[in-house]
């Protein structure tokens, strides 16, 4: 007598891909998904009469397994039998290598295992925020350490303003919770909410004061000096950020800010000072012009490194129309945090790090075999076989172990949960170390000497990509 399927082993990776600017992920969301989905008794009987009805109304046919889904709940009281191994979130792992498995822990339920695979899945988007987030950070450190000497700020160096970019709120808070693994500057308030419900972290994030277009031209246009001046009375003692493009930003620098307000804003001092915003034109040109408008009005140093310095009490921030910024003719990286919005939320999907969930393992009359996919039309979506392990190998180097043959007590993988329940509990305090950047991540470009020319501390990067 055949006993037919009684395993079902799946993975998922993202996938290496020739001529991809990302060669390695961050693993981080999981976590969320079990929490919110999966743990405890998510079967009742209320559940499955509604799928019951529903499912026939959308197959038009009785597809839906009523009599599994009934075993599950009266054998395990509505918890999932399934097993997750995955890798510790914040981890960092070249593509290409698992991330996590799926099985089933008991045979009755071999269908199991790839019935949530939707849902786990989606674990593309927070891996990719996360991902992209830590590649601009990578380039951050890199000029900021190169123009000035240090990386000291660099966790406040990127602020998310992708929160009205995305598509619902569960989408800002995951992608506002994935960038916060590498950086605490955020108006994304859902992301701060999820860090703090789902990773036991009680602040993520933080912002300042900030100006928006309503705030300046309800003013009038001939009173935008006085919406300004509101702004600087208002926040007196914090760093405050006035959009300043709402007519002429090059006006609003040299005759508001540089002539009618600048004593007032040379009373303020490093922890009070004022954050120039544009947010129109060329993101360059404009940038370097409001940059050299400023010198010129309120002089600048030079920091140890060769650099140009405005004074302390008076910052930019670029967030219109760019991914990173771009500080060229012999300027610090100091001068400038950078804003990202739909670029680092919003401009990716499953294929920007081809993450896929294929099934590698099954077991059949009571013997196991190895299973994939290898698409002649596309062999680049060939798929791994076997059970698999995470490990070292005799270089130090991360390699997933096909078929079986990898050491159990070698194994990266960590079990997460099994039969409804959570098994591990990150918090982001923990994921930020492990996400943290190595000096092989940065490799910063020679010493400028004072020169002052040419573009030693630029960056570029468009689309989430450099």
């Amino acid at each position: 007598k055949e006993l037919g399927p009684h395993k079902i082993y799946s993975y998922f990776e993202c996938r290496c891909k020739k001529g991809s600017p990302f060669n390695e992920v961050v693993f981080f969301g999981l976590q969320y998904l079990l929490k919110k989905y999966l743990t405890g008794a998510v079967v009742t009987e209320e559940k499955i009469q509604q799928a019951k009805v529903f499912y026939q109304m959308h197959f038009r046919q009785t597809v839906f397994d009523e009599d599994g889904w009934r075993k599950i709940l009266e054998k395990y009281d509505g918890r999932l039998p399934i097993r997750i191994k995955a890798v510790p979130e914040g981890r960092v792992v070249p593509r290409g290598n698992v991330l996590f498995t799926v099985e089933n822990t008991d045979p009755e339920f071999f269908w199991l295992t790839n019935y949530v695979e939707t849902m786990l899945v989606q674990m593309w988007y927070p891996i990719t925020v996360a991902t992209v987030s830590r590649e601009f950070k990578k380039i951050l450190a890199k000029h900021l350490r190169a123009s000035s000497g240090s990386i000291e700020g660099l966790d406040t160096r990127l602020h998310d303003f992708g929160y009205r970019g995305v598509s619902s709120q569960e989408s800002a808070a995951l992608g506002g919770a994935a960038h916060l693994v590498n950086f605490c500057s955020t108006d994304t308030v859902a992301g701060l909410l999820m860090a703090q419900r789902y990773y036991s972290c009680p602040m993520a994030g933080f912002s300042i004061p900030a100006a928006e277009h309503s705030t300046i031209i309800s003013w009038g246009r001939s009173r935008e000096k006085e919406a300004f001046e509101q702004m600087l009375e208002q926040f007196p003692t914090s760093p405050v950020s006035v959009v300043s493009d709402s007519y002429d930003i090059f006006k609003a620098c040299k005759h508001i800010w540089g002539d009618k307000l600048k004593d007032r804003v040379m009373e303020r001092s490093e922890d009070s000072c004022l954050v120039i915003r544009p947010d129109s034109g060329d993101p360059t040109e404009t940038l370097l012009q409001v940059i050299q408008i400023l010198e010129e009005c309120f002089g600048s140093s030079v920091n140890s490194m060769g650099y140009k310095l405005l004074p302390s009490y008076l910052r930019i921030i670029q967030g219109d129309g760019i991914d990173l910024g771009s500080i060229e003719q012999g300027w610090s990286s100091e001068n400038v945090f950078f804003g990202c919005g739909s670029a680092l939320l919003q401009k990716i999907n499953r294929d920007t790090l081809n993450c896929a969930f294929k099934c590698s393992y099954v077991e059949n009359n009571g013997q196991g075999m190895d299973v994939y996919k290898l698409p002649m039309t596309d062999p680049s979506k060939g798929s791994k076989k076997g059970q698999l392990t995470l490990s070292r190998n005799s270089d130090g180097l991360l390699e997933t172990l096909e078929k079986g043959v990898g050491k159990p007590e070698e194994d990266l993988l960590v079990k997460v949960f099994e039969n409804g329940s959570l098994l591990q509990d990150y918090s982001l305090e923990e994921i930020r170390r492990k996400a943290q950047l190595t000096e092989e991540d940065e490799v910063a470009p020679p010493r400028h000497n004072g020169e002052h020319k040419g573009s030693g501390g630029g960056l570029h990067i468009l689309n989430g990509q450099h």
